[in-house]
């Protein structure tokens, strides 16, 4: 691993998702100080991936008038199963990687310490330090955005599980013989109500006849559809999407009950694309469906809210994985 230089002063946190990456130059007291986006290109094949991650770790530092010669690490999250220890992404469905090094693909092109961690542990961390100033004990983070994914603050401490790939929620089961999902199984969590599953229900009632607001702008094939588009159409009055989004948060609600059953958290907090954009929508029905779900008498004190922190929790996080790392 490369050796970060003694006046190294600034981390970069690096959010790889499967629609973006968003890169973020932190201070010692976790201060973003500039950040720079670009699309992923997931399609393009992992080089050309790999290469935007370093152009937009570059941005950033540039955006920010520093050189990497002044950056301490790098810290990012990676959708999917990741070895932690390995800075290794073991399967990733809406990338399409299986095992890639990451870490040691990253080092070579930016010449610093890289860190490596699943994206929604990483949100979670950078939930629980910088939004929560570490206080919960027992903390979930649940990232409803292109897939759903999970980080777990147990004890205080991020919790990865005996293959480091704990917190992938998106692909428990929730409803037996349901829709295909990207990992190969059917009517996993994932395939029920991320935005992307949204999407492909729209689709599927357009060709059914359903009428929607959203092909007055995007056409009748959705393209480039995000979760902002669905809360327009929502206020709107289309109630057609509405219905859609309604049932996608009736499951959100019902995975979000099961955790807390199994995990009894003091909080669950909610963050990703799909919560950030239509918040005021869908958290009263969350909400409901999960203390629906809930043992009686458990839900005492358990608050479930949604994330301030919105796009930047994942790059805040990978900031302190970075500190963590490079100390």
């Amino acid at each position: 691993m490369p050796e970060a230089t003694g006046n190294s002063d600034f981390v970069v946190g690096v959010d790889l998702g499967g629609t973006k990456i968003q890169a973020g130059i932190y201070d010692a007291r976790l201060s973003l100080l500039g950040s720079a986006k670009v699309s992923t290109k997931a399609e393009r094949g992992v080089g050309d991936v790999l290469d935007r991650v370093a152009r937009c770790v570059q941005d950033a530092v540039d955006e920010c008038n520093l050189g990497l010669k002044q950056v301490r690490a790098v810290g990012i999250g990676a959708p999917g199963a990741v070895d932690s220890g390995e800075g290794r992404v073991i399967f990733a469905p809406n990338l399409g990687w299986k095992n890639v090094p990451l870490r040691t693909e990253l080092e070579k092109r930016l010449d610093l310490p890289v860190f490596v961690e699943n994206d929604c542990n990483l949100c979670a961390l950078g939930v629980h330090v910088h939004e929560l100033g570490g206080k919960p004990r027992h903390m979930i983070g649940l990232f409803i955005g292109t897939g759903i994914g999970a980080g777990l603050i147990l004890n205080g401490e991020l919790y990865t599980g005996h293959s480091h790939s704990a917190g992938e929620v998106g692909h428990m089961v929730i409803l037996a013989g349901g829709p295909a999902c990207a990992c190969g199984n059917n009517g996993c969590f994932e395939a029920m109500a991320s935005r992307t599953a949204i999407i492909k229900r729209i689709a599927a009632g357009l060709k059914d006849g359903e009428k929607t607001v959203l092909t007055e702008t995007l056409g009748e094939n959705l393209k480039d559809l995000r979760s902002g588009d669905l809360r327009r159409a929502i206020r709107r009055g289309d109630k057609f999407v509405a219905k859609v989004v309604e049932e996608a948060a009736n499951y959100i609600g019902l995975a979000v009950g099961n955790l807390i059953n199994i995990y009894s958290p003091e909080v669950v907090m909610l963050g990703g694309g799909v919560i950030e954009a239509l918040e005021q929508e869908v958290m009263p029905t969350i909400t409901r469906a999960a203390l629906a779900h809930v043992l009686p008498g458990t839900n005492k004190g358990v608050e479930i809210t949604a994330s301030k922190l919105a796009d930047n929790a994942g790059i805040v996080g990978g900031a302190v994985l970075a500190w963590r790392g490079a100390k």
